[in-house]
């Protein structure tokens, strides 16, 4: 699910990290350490193999709690986890008068919809003027036929930025864990940290 995103940061009038960029949520920071975490909603839960920071201010107000990780700061990486979007619910506050709006998550979508509806809330929300899809395919996450989607962005600070979100319904919810970072090296450098937290991800009752 930050980095993730000025253009929503202003909207909420919250305090906003410079740049855009695919974060769903910014505040302050506190240390993640090297244990299994409890994020979200606290039903995930996933193990890093290095220290994160944790960004506390939440921007996905349906969902119960999202947590945005960053490495090196959010305008250059960030880690998003969706712990449970609910049918008919948003991805992202947004007013009815918006002119532009996110489509919300429905149970039984297909992994291009959910990847659309991604694409939307970068092309709405995060000041992405260039937003290309890389692949689609089908991944297997926490017991679970998923997909993984790999995309790259260039955004209105001139800043191309790739990345990957892993996702799957389970109980008719939406649980996702999304990096979006600069391409050229902290996409890279923080991809084996994402690919180890997506792996040791479980669900508990």
């Amino acid at each position: 699910m930050t980095r993730f995103l000025v253009a929503i940061l202003a909207a909420l009038s919250l305090t906003a990290c410079a740049g855009t960029g695919g974060g769903l949520g910014t505040g302050g920071y506190g240390l993640v350490r090297v244990k299994e975490q409890d994020v979200g909603s606290g039903r995930m839960h996933v193990t890093p193999p290095r220290e994160w920071s944790r960004m506390s201010s939440r921007i996905l107000t349906d969902v119960r709690a999202v947590e945005d990780w960053t490495l090196n700061g959010p305008y250059l990486d960030t880690l998003s986890f969706v712990t449970g979007l609910k049918d008919g619910k948003n991805l992202v506050w947004q007013q009815k008068r918006d002119t532009r709006q996110v489509p919300p998550f429905e149970a039984g979508m297909t992994a291009p919809e959910v990847a659309a509806m991604l694409e939307t809330f970068y092309r709405t929300r995060t000041g992405t003027i260039d937003f290309r899809t890389l692949e689609l395919k089908p991944r297997t996450w926490m017991g679970t036929p998923g997909f993984q989607f790999d995309f790259e962005h260039l955004d209105g600070d001139e800043l191309w930025r790739q990345g990957r979100a892993v996702g799957a319904e389970i109980d008719g919810r939406l649980y996702l864990v999304l990096l979006d970072a600069e391409r050229s090296h902290y996409f890279g450098e923080a991809l084996p940290d994402f690919e180890a937290i997506v792996e040791s991800a479980r669900l508990t009752p």
